[in-house]
């Protein structure tokens, strides 16, 4: 008998479930309501330049290389990635700066005019932040999680208590950077999960060995090239994807998933992935009366990660600016109190900019391509809009006066954000890990009252980041197939 998978979702989570499910024996179909792969992971063209939406900060290539070598194939066919050593300018508005690189030297002779204590415990803190990420690799980012038994592993119960869970970022960076700029710049990694550095646990720290260890990179040709490569795999080992085709219902019967319905076909399934918002697919799918651990109550009161205002434009000069640039405001910290406790942008944020013409030029042949984004708070009627005019003011006082050079601009609101994704209230990484909670006990990967769904993306384990949400897809579909073979 043919093994039906149904995958919803073709977002990294889905298109690393449908790889998997399929390379195990199932006949897999992916169903997703745009006509891309890569859910926000995307091409986005504005005049004559183009713009990766969605991810652009790119960490552990080896995990999508991994989606492909482990299905039999040879990733170097379908992607090819390029380390970029000094990747990020995070400038301040005294006019100091200084450059991330994945250069240990070079990142002590950065650190030093600001930070002399920085430099001289550089090397502590790399040691530290790579003992976390691999405590994390072994024990977490790879697991599935099915009920709170789960948790009970006596190995993962001491990885989890030494993996700092009890101290935030903020004062874990204390430890190793005194000078409130350079300290400003390393929390920002809380924003990679959608989170607060002061409330956010220091095992999110580990984003440093990531960035400054491993490597940030750029994948050839624009990084949507990761989902295109991985899509045009799936298809060469027999994956169909539906394009266009919007999932408007999952249907249950006797405590089993049986069959997703579109506006244009039903589509059966023995197993099921759910790549889409799980906080906002869920109640929009599946009835309430199939779903008793997750009534509809369960998505009233969450916490969502940060959202964000995006610029993309199309300048007609260059601007002394890196592939990636952080302009940080007088007072970093203020930022996270705006968005998370009054709900609105802050009044001199961080603002990210990344000009991916910098090393690909290719890329915007008329001049540069910023792609702007700014922290935004979830959706909220208490949320005072913010305009594209904002953004220039805020980079004026770093000598960027953009805006008289722009030939072309687009911008993508939370609202946007939450409409076309159908992000839960427009956040990026779905639940925030500002709550402990949300850190460690997110939504299962697997449904309890319905076992042959299963949950992959950025609202479930392992939590958000494109190389994470690849990894719950290949977490899912290895689980949702040992499940079948039971």
């Amino acid at each position: 008998m043919t093994k039906r998978a149904v995958v919803i979702g073709a977002g990294l989570g889905g298109l690393a479930a449908a790889v998997t499910l399929q390379h195990a024996g199932f006949h897999t179909t992916v169903l997703e309501k745009h006509h891309h792969p890569g859910g926000k992971m995307h091409e986005v063209k504005v005049g004559g330049a183009s713009f990766d939406f969605g991810p652009n900060t790119i960490t552990m290539p080896a995990v999508f290389e991994e989606v492909i070598r482990r299905a039999g194939g040879n990733p170097e066919k379908y992607m090819q990635f390029h380390r970029l050593r000094d990747h990020t300018k995070n400038e301040f508005h005294d006019g100091t700066s200084f450059v991330f690189s994945s250069n240990k030297e070079k990142m002590k002779e950065e650190l030093l005019p600001l930070d002399p204590y920085a430099a001289d415990h550089y090397d502590s803190y790399l040691e530290e932040v790579t003992k976390l990420y691999h405590l994390a690799e072994k024990s977490f980012l790879r697991r599935t999680f099915r009920s709170w038994k789960d948790y009970l592993s006596l190995p993962l119960a001491r990885a989890l208590l030494s993996s700092r869970p009890h101290q935030t970022m903020n004062s874990f960076h204390a430890k190793y950077f005194k000078d409130p700029r350079v300290r400003a710049a390393f929390n920002r990694y809380a924003t990679y999960i959608g989170s607060s550095p002061f409330n956010a646990p220091a095992t999110f720290s580990l984003i440093g060995h990531l960035e400054l260890r491993d490597g940030v990179y750029y994948a050839e040709g624009g990084n949507f090239n990761i989902a295109e490569g991985i899509k045009q795999f799936a298809e060469d080992i027999g994956v169909v994807f539906r394009w266009g085709e919007q999932v408007h219902a999952v249907e249950a019967e006797n405590g089993s998933i049986k069959r997703a319905v579109t506006e244009k076909a039903v589509y059966p399934a023995d197993v099921m992935i759910l790549n889409g918002d799980l906080l906002t697919q869920v109640p929009a799918l599946i009835k309430e009366k199939h779903r008793p651990s997750l009534p509809d109550r369960f998505f009233q009161h969450l916490s969502p990660s940060v959202s964000a205002f995006v610029l993309m434009a199309e300048l007609n000069t260059t601007f002394p600016l890196h592939h990636h640039h952080v302009f940080f405001g007088p007072d970093p910290g203020k930022e996270f109190e705006d968005i998370f406790d009054r709900r609105q942008y802050g009044k001199s944020p961080a603002v990210y900019l990344c000009t991916n013409s910098k090393t690909d030029p290719s890329r915007s042949p008329n001049g540069d391509n910023p792609f702007i984004l700014i922290n935004a708070p979830p959706v909220s009627p208490d949320t005072k809009a913010l305009e594209a005019e904002d953004v220039w003011r805020f980079l004026e006082p770093f000598g960027m006066n953009l805006a008289p050079f722009v030939k072309a601009q687009r911008t993508v609101t939370p609202g946007d954000i939450r409409s076309t994704y159908a992000a839960y209230r427009g956040a990026l990484y779905g639940l925030s890990s500002n709550e402990k909670k949300n850190t460690f006990l997110r939504p299962y990967n697997q449904s309890k009252d319905l076992p042959n769904l299963f949950f992959a993306g950025g609202s479930t384990h392992p939590g958000g980041g494109s190389p994470i949400v690849t990894l719950s897809g290949m977490n899912a579909g290895k689980a949702a197939a040992a499940w079948y073979g039971k």
